[in-house]
């Protein structure tokens, strides 16, 4: 089979849980996780480093320059980007990398990696969404519109999804795009030169 590391993207709308799904994964399955680049404040408790690279428009405009991000994009006024040399290291030493972003860059990110897999993590209904974002607290009533309004665009993306998961249920949901994502390590395509070495190996065996 491939030694090659999989490359998942995790896109979903702001109050859907997709941060919380992607840290079960990451500690429960071991998947290594892109931390992605972002212009915007940290909330509370945060950490640079570790939750994302917070950067200024300044720094964050400088790795565009200098080709250091494999995608970026503006979110609801803010900029968020994944950062190249993390990504390609990690999938040339065989490991599994989750990139978990916006649906501009998954599009983008497709493109570069033909292999990829796409989920896209969703609630139920619209309703079921307001009231998580307002559930948080973090965030003004324009700002949960704002997020609104911006989900109701991201809706219109998801057929470029390979894989939709409705998050009702943290673990159900979190095992759900385990199993997705290991399906897609054994599929066909991924695993080419492994079939020709395999066919090539029963046919000496005539």
């Amino acid at each position: 089979m491939s030694n090659k590391g999989q490359l998942i993207v995790i896109s979903g709308f702001s109050g859907a849980g997709k941060g919380t799904v992607v840290k079960q994964l990451v500690e429960q399955y071991g998947y290594s996780l892109s931390i992605s680049a972002t212009t915007r404040a940290p909330r509370p408790g945060e950490v640079d480093g570790k939750d994302y690279y917070f950067k200024t428009e300044a720094e964050f405009r400088n790795l565009i320059d200098y080709n250091g991000l494999i995608e970026w994009a503006q979110y609801v006024d803010n900029y968020y980007g994944t950062p190249r040399k993390f990504v390609e290291d990690e999938l040339a030493a065989g490991r599994d990398v989750i990139l978990e972003i916006e649906v501009q860059g998954a599009s983008i990110i497709k493109k570069q990696y033909p292999d990829a897999i796409l989920l896209f993590i969703t609630t139920k209904d619209v309703e079921t969404l307001r009231e998580r974002l307002t559930g948080r607290g973090s965030e003004s009533e324009e700002q949960v519109m704002k997020r609104i309004n911006r989900a109701a665009e991201e809706a219109e993306m998801i057929d470029n999804y390979d894989y939709i998961v409705v998050n009702d249920d943290l673990n159900t949901c979190t095992l759900t795009v385990h199993s997705v994502i290991l399906g897609g390590k054994c599929k066909r395509e991924r695993n080419r030169d492994f079939i020709k070495e395999l066919q090539e190996n029963f046919r000496a065996a005539k």
